[in-house]
């Protein structure tokens, strides 16, 4: 018996020290990182590398952990791997294309992530070797087209977008990526196009080409010649336009979803009794959970094809009716654990380009509307920068669209109208409304309300000058259009000028505060400016005349403001100091404000003081001023100025 154990103890020492078994292919890489070529007495080793199923995690921590000398010692052999990687992508047999993609995409990240400090040239030699980079790079690239053009399997196409996304965005800036000038040498732009204009392929691939062509438009955009710019500005196939744009469209929409679901989750529930019980305390709390991450990629690329291609125009305004993407049946993605909330392509389902079943009961809609509800949802949080530079984005797309004739002429066509229902930031002075009837109009009243939305919501201690600059730059852009064609757009005029006025208030009230970050003096000048388009210009533009008498009335009943702001403008200007050429313009801007206040108010305190009254109601204001408005004397230089002001813009 005491054999017998004796035996078996022996058995489990002998089990226990037992080495664990090695993958063949790890086996193989490791004779890849030595010294000698490892086909050298293996004739088929390549062939049989690429048989096997590629272990990336090894491979990329095997490439990360060698040194430089390392490196150096095994750069045959690595230019070998790479060499027939690319070879093996013009095979028929699709396991060893799948192998020899995935292995590319293992080189280039670990490569890329152990040189990080290096230079490019330097990874270049590592990868492919100077002498053959040229000719490896032409042979990869044909290959990836052909894979993309070609009748193979839907995951070898994915795979190859997915290499290439690897390739462009193993830097942190893509503009020091020095293996993409090859790409830019050997172009795919019109397989990306392909895919895009093909339903099946964009079903699957879509959002990765939108991605793919957004990054490699942006290479040295501003630096040398980039040809994906050329050839983005004059695509004009009306199926790639608006594959673009349904690929764009559904991103948004997803996001748009997102947030919605996250809105009513937390708007039930005992959540929703103690918020109410408490007021407004946790407002800002309770809106902290609802932020989703934002895809600035897909905003990339709708603001590359806003800004490139006039024929996307079209495409942004393009109608189809408005589906709940809850309630369409989705085929479910996969997310892995490093992908953020809202960063993922849209259901393949939803990408589909069949037509949608038209019902009467069915809103209207189209790419430019979900990008202002993106926006709405977006500009309400902009305290952390991730957010602030989505903010800002979405203000340039903005103004790209407001610099439109095609798009101004659409957004302000009384026949096309809109539901839009954009989302509010939560305060504590005001309520989140209920618009349940949300009146159709033009679309150019939701980008209006937009801007306005976001001038009352952002007046705080950091403030977002740069963001308040573009907001209010649109709004100028948008009334050039008006005046210059002459357009009559029935909006409430008042909730935009109350709204530049109590920016102006909020401007004076920490100026303190404010001059020490921003010179705030050049917004100061285009809100001023805003005012005396109105009163010079907006008999032409302006929907009755009831409006003018409002104009002014808000103007003199808010008078205070307008005086404290010449009083600190007149002080600044007239001490030496950084901002004293900055303030003096708008002294010059406030000539035509100041002659109405100077001209009212005397008429308003005579008529008080003849009828005893205290203080005079709205509707006696307003018929003071229809009697006497008509003799205003507007000063003729500040006209002038005016003319010259806007005729940049216009």
């Amino acid at each position: 018996m005491a054999q017998v154990e004796k035996k078996a103890g022996l058995l489990r020492r002998s089990s226990s020290s037992k080495k664990p078994l090695t993958e063949k292919v790890v086996l193989m890489y490791d004779e890849i990182f030595g010294v000698e070529d490892p086909a050298k007495n293996k004739p088929r080793f390549w062939e049989e590398l690429f048989l096997m199923k590629v272990n990336l995690e090894y491979l990329e921590g095997k490439l990360e952990s060698l040194d430089g000398d390392e490196v150096t010692k095994i750069r045959d052999n690595i230019n070998r791997l790479f060499q027939h990687c690319v070879q093996t992508l013009s095979e028929e047999h699709q396991i060893k294309v799948v192998n020899a993609l995935q292995t590319l995409c293992a080189l280039f990240r670990g490569v890329h992530q152990k040189n990080k400090s290096t230079s490019g040239f330097d990874i270049i030699n590592v990868l492919m070797g100077f002498d053959k980079a040229e000719q490896r790079m032409k042979e990869l690239m044909e290959s990836l087209d052909a894979l993309l053009c070609g009748d193979g399997s839907e995951s070898l196409k994915s795979l190859c977008l997915k290499l290439l996304l690897c390739l462009v965005t193993v830097t942190d800036n893509i503009s020091q990526n020095t293996l993409l000038e090859y790409i830019m040498i050997n172009s795919i732009f019109e397989a990306v196009l392909q895919v895009l204009s093909v339903a099946p392929c964009r079903t699957q691939h879509g959002y990765d080409a939108v991605v793919l062509l957004a990054l490699l438009v942006n290479y040295r955009k501003y630096e040398s010649v980039n040809p994906y710019i050329a050839k983005l500005s004059i695509v004009d196939d009306e199926n790639t336009l608006n594959g673009l744009g349904m690929v764009i469209s559904q991103a948004l929409s997803e996001y748009n979803r997102q947030y919605k679901d996250k809105e009513e989750e937390n708007q039930g529930g005992f959540f929703s009794a103690f918020t109410s019980m408490v007021g407004s305390m946790f407002i800002a709390d309770a809106e902290e959970k609802l932020s989703v991450q934002t895809n600035e990629a897909i905003l990339l690329a709708l603001y590359e094809a806003v800004h490139l291609n006039r024929n996307f125009i079209a495409v942004l305004v393009q109608s189809h009716p408005e589906v709940d993407i809850a309630s369409t049946p989705t085929t479910p993605v996969p997310a892995t654990p490093t992908t953020p909330l809202g960063t993922t392509p849209p259901s393949l389902d939803l990408m589909n380009s069949a037509e949608l079943p038209l019902d009467p009961n069915l809103q209207t809609s189209n790419l430019l509307i979900t990008f202002l509800k993106y926006s709405s949802i977006v500009m309400q949080d902009t305290k952390d920068e991730h957010r602030l530079n989505s903010a800002r984005l979405c203000l340039i797309i903005l103004t790209c669209i407001a610099e439109d004739q095609y798009a101004n002429a659409f957004l302000h066509d009384d026949n096309m109208n809109f539901r839009v229902n954009l989302h509010r930031m939560p305060m504590r002075h005001r309520k989140k409304p209920v618009e349940r009837n949300i009146p159709s109009r033009p679309l150019v009243c939701a980008v209006l309300d937009l801007m306005v939305e976001f001038i009352v919501s952002h007046m705080m201690k950091d403030f977002p000058m740069d963001l308040y600059m573009r907001c209010v730059h649109v709004i100028h852009k948008l009334i050039c259009y008006q005046k210059k064609c002459r357009v009559r757009l029935h909006y409430t005029w008042q909730d935009l000028w109350s709204a530049l006025i109590n920016l102006l208030k909020f401007l004076l009230s920490n100026e303190t505060t404010l001059l020490s970050k921003h010179n705030i003096f050049p917004l100061m000048l285009l809100v001023v400016n805003l005012f005396n388009m109105f009163i010079t210009y907006g008999d032409t533009f302006l929907p009755t005349p009831s409006s003018y008498d409002a104009l002014y009335y808000e103007i003199v009943r808010m008078h205070q403001v307008f005086d404290n702001l010449y009083c600190m403008v007149l002080r600044v200007s007239t001490n030496a100091g950084q901002w004293k050429e900055s303030a003096s313009k708008v002294t010059q801007a406030l000539v035509n404000v100041r002659a109405i206040i100077n001209h009212f108010n005397p008429k308003i305190e005579s008529y008080a003081a003849v009828n005893h009254i205290s203080q005079l109601s709205e509707d006696q204001a307003r018929s003071i001023s229809l009697n006497v408005r008509r003799n205003v004397s507007l000063n003729a230089l500040s006209q002038d100025v005016l003319l010259k002001e806007f005729s940049t813009i216009s």
